[in-house]
């Protein structure tokens, strides 16, 4: 890479407390990845230098209560953030928001000791955290050793962030229970084997390939907690996740845009029949650009009433009191926003060439990793299933029962 990313990191130790304060630290981040993106894209290599320069920064332990030696940051501003860096890196971005709901399984699924032991170590340390969740392989089996604990084994496919976490959290189902159980994995020890198998068209950066595990140790105080009978606020962990993705899409919505106008300003030339001398005068490019521009304001303004709206559940002491109806009307909230992310986010990343013109399409210029980043993640879960459920919700009143996709 040509940046020395943790040679021009901010100083962890200068963490902003507010929440403005933390916007102004990822978009000076966000401005740092951008520098050298499309090389890095390119590249596609193993993102342990980006890594590196958002733990410096101090982005990785943004959510850790401050007592704990955190940020103290709330949900809506980690969502935020991680828009932010999307807009620069869209794989970057993914790997933050995940990394950022992973590490709150801990309080989805865990007790408060182990909450707070975990928390403090992940602060101390300032873990990115990884995970191997991808519901539709074989379940990982955590089966009980005569000694005390588990061992894992299995493999998980689309992992995104194993290849680089220092932590991951991971679902498996307990051999001889079939208790469907979450618990924390340590990539470090020699029965982890984390290939570099990740290299799909977009999201080159986001680290999301396979991991797999041969008799790994996982101590019994590691069993984060339990996916049976789930609670309806324990459930917000599929909305939450929904939720980041709505954040990267528009993140990477907003970067294509911003780059766009940046060459049209500089570069694009008017058409011969346009009758203008600058392209920034040409009514269909003017035209173009306001529907892109109001396509992407209506989905970030849907996107940020949801964030206002999961934020009170995700944060707040009455979560015992979270009901079906509740849970089901975030959820969805968070499909609505989605759809309208997804929509957003593939039209901008494409519509972009007709607005910067032939010349654009220079592989240097990378121009295109927009829409590869925004086609392959809009992939994880097929948005005509969302429009279905907020459609049945809409006609019927039916809620989206809960799954790790809905």
């Amino acid at each position: 890479m040509t940046t020395a990313f943790t040679d021009t990191a901010p100083e962890a130790k200068a963490q902003p407390r507010d929440h403005d304060g933390w916007l102004v630290l990822a978009r000076e981040v966000a401005a740092e990845l951008a520098e050298d993106a499309a090389e890095r894209d390119r590249a596609g290599r193993p993102p342990f230098e980006e890594i590196e320069y958002l733990r410096t920064a101090g982005l990785l332990t943004l959510l850790i209560p401050a007592e704990r030696g955190g940020g103290g940051a709330t949900w809506r501003t980690a969502y935020q953030v991680t828009r932010e860096i999307a807009a620069a890196d869209g794989g970057i971005g993914q790997l933050l928001g995940y990394h950022y709901l992973l590490s709150w399984n801990l309080h989805f699924f865990g007790s408060p000791q182990l909450q707070e032991r975990v928390e403090r170590q992940a602060a101390a340390a300032r873990w990115l955290w990884g995970g191997a969740f991808n519901p539709r392989d074989p379940d990982l089996t955590l089966t009980p050793r005569p000694t005390g604990g588990f061992e894992l084994n299995g493999t998980k496919t689309f992992a995104t962030g194993a290849r680089v976490g220092d932590r991951l959290a991971v679902g498996a189902t307990r051999a001889d229970t079939g208790e469907p159980l979450v618990v924390i994995a340590n990539p470090l020890h020699p029965g982890v084997t984390r290939p570099d198998d990740w290299d799909n068209i977009g999201q080159r950066l986001s680290a999301s390939g396979s991991v797999s595990f041969a008799a790994v140790p996982v101590a019994a105080e590691d069993v984060i907690g339990s996916l049976e009978n789930p609670s309806p606020w324990v459930t917000l962990v599929t909305p939450a996740i929904q939720l980041v993705f709505v954040q990267f899409y528009l993140g990477i919505a907003e970067g294509a845009l911003a780059s766009a106008r940046d060459y049209t300003r500089t570069t694009t030339r008017p058409w011969l029949l346009s009758g203008v001398e600058r392209a920034v005068d040409d009514p269909y490019v003017l035209a173009t650009y306001g529907e892109l521009v109001a396509r992407l304001r209506a989905a970030r303004a849907l996107a940020d009433q949801a964030i206002e709206e999961i934020e009170p559940a995700l944060h707040g002491p009455g979560r015992e009191d979270l009901t079906e109806e509740r849970r089901g009307e975030l959820a969805v909230l968070v499909a609505t926003a989605k759809v309208a992310a997804t929509e957003a986010s593939l039209t901008v990343a494409s519509r972009i060439f007709e607005v910067t013109g032939a010349r654009s399409t220079r592989a240097a210029l990378a121009l295109d990793r927009f829409w590869r980043n925004a086609r392959t993640h809009t992939l994880h879960d097929p948005v005509a299933y969302k429009q279905r459920e907020v459609g049945a919700h809409f006609l019927t009143g039916e809620f989206p029962p809960f799954t790790l996709y809905t």
